[in-house]
């Protein structure tokens, strides 16, 4: 076996098994056979068998087991565009006369989105799943930039939430709305307040959010009112502020909808910054040739009903 650059000989296609390639672009998300086992409910030696006749019939390891998973081969990588989008083409071919019920579907579906859209999107999604298409799952994601691009347009991943200004070509966008930015305070802080003059603010402790993207011009904005977050406290991710910041004496300046959700349960107090902080805007994603794939349809419209605060049309990016 090799992974040199060389194409497959048209006889190794006449032989290859479609259902290979499900495994194969499973195992290009998950990198671990068990899991894809897991996800397609077959046993681990099935996916390992499918994996070995692959490897046959294509001429290449297509994944190394490493410490981080079986990782994909140069020549594994150059497949994962066609295969996602011919996978895809078949499964919209095959589905286009059908009309999508969202009470009968046992589709999965992916969406990108932050761990802050985490907490404001999906538990209602998951709720409204429940009761209106039982049989539907919704998985959250991470990703950006160039790598959202290939997802989105290969159809591994369905839509993006979020502000992933960098989308390019043929994606679509729908607001959803805008919001600012609050700082969050423990009840009984000695010096917190609504009211609160910057230099009283800047003379806080705070903690950041050091990963904040699509988030981070509120890390700018404290920097440019003289808070020099190098010498205060960070954490990568928003889900952890509401925990910390409940014991603490810190402040952190949050996405206002995760302020709201996070104030009543954690007994946070709310005060608005004493800083000049850009609205942040939301924006639902997807892949122009989706626009009209029932399901695509379907969980768009949900996300708009549930969370779209002001009208907005799709346009192209």
């Amino acid at each position: 076996m090799n992974s040199g650059g060389r194409t497959v000989p048209v006889a190794d296609l006449r032989r290859l098994d479609l259902n290979l390639l499900v495994v194969f672009q499973h195992l290009l998300e998950l990198r671990s056979l068990s899991a894809v086992a897991r996800r397609l409910d077959l046993t681990q030696p099935a996916v390992s068998n499918a994996l070995r006749r692959l490897r046959d019939t294509l001429g290449d390891d297509l994944f190394v087991r490493t410490g981080q998973g079986m990782l994909p081969t140069p020549f594994a990588e150059r497949l994962a565009g066609p295969v996602g989008e011919a996978l895809g083409l078949l499964t919209r071919m095959l589905e286009a006369d059908e009309v999508f019920d969202p009470s009968a579907s046992t589709r999965r579906f992916r969406i990108a989105m932050s761990d802050v859209g985490e907490i404001h999107f999906m538990p209602r999604l998951m709720e409204i799943c429940a009761l209106r298409a039982p049989g539907v799952r919704i998985d959250s994601v991470r990703s950006g930039g160039p790598e959202l691009q290939r997802e989105l347009e290969a159809g591994r991943i369905d839509l993006a939430v979020g502000a992933f200004d960098d989308l390019a070509g043929d994606v679509v966008q729908r607001m959803l709305f805008r919001q600012g930015y609050v700082t969050l305070f423990r009840q009984g802080h000695p010096q917190a307040h609504e009211g609160m003059g910057l230099k009283a603010f800047r003379a806080q402790k705070h903690l950041a959010v050091s990963r904040a993207a699509p988030y981070g011009q509120v890390n700018q904005a404290l920097e440019a009112a003289g808070i020099a977050l190098q010498s205060h406290f960070s954490v990568p991710h928003f889900s952890a502020v509401p925990y910390i910041v409940s014991t603490t004496d810190l402040l952190a300046t949050v996405p206002a909808k995760l302020a709201a959700s996070a104030a009543p349960r954690f007994g946070l107090g709310m005060l608005a910054p004493p800083l000049r902080v850009p609205p942040l805007q939301t924006n639902l994603y997807w892949q122009r040739r989706f626009q009209r794939d029932g399901g695509s349809q379907w969980l768009r419209g949900l996300i708009v009903d549930l969370y779209a605060e002001a009208a907005g049309g799709p346009g192209r990016r």
